[in-house]
């Protein structure tokens, strides 16, 4: 069904969105910092990434511009507790694909999951 990367420095974050994501049927990686999903993205190359914004060390916007230039066409889902429309608008401009507030909404993830991997796959 495709290849999903999970990227959030909370580790329970990550766990959960993981093991949902796997039990929808989806191969799913995660990293825990910026660096160490910019190198998994070049190694795994996924259809979509979900990224946290507030990360230490390389934030989610550095690592969505670094995402971009490695390959526009992945689709990357921005998911954080910071719900500022500023922010939003950045990485729209920056060419993410949602913008998704903790706590994540599952239901609302998978949809939008379903709707950018049918998207990349076809």
């Amino acid at each position: 069904m495709g290849k999903i990367l999970v990227v959030d420095d909370e580790l329970d974050a990550c766990n959960v969105l993981s093991e949902f994501l796997t039990e929808k049927g989806y191969e799913v990686h995660t990293a825990t910092d910026g660096l160490t999903a910019i190198s998994k993205v070049s190694e795994i190359k996924p259809n979509l990434v979900l990224l946290d914004m507030v990360m230490p060390g390389i934030d989610g916007l550095e690592v969505l511009k670094k995402i971009r230039k490695i390959d526009p066409t992945i689709g990357v889902i921005m998911v954080t507790v910071v719900a500022e429309i500023e922010k939003a608008k950045k990485t729209f401009e920056l060419g993410a694909y949602d913008y998704v507030t903790k706590p994540v909404d599952l239901c609302y993830l998978e949809k939008v999951v379903e709707v950018k991997m049918l998207d990349s796959l076809c």
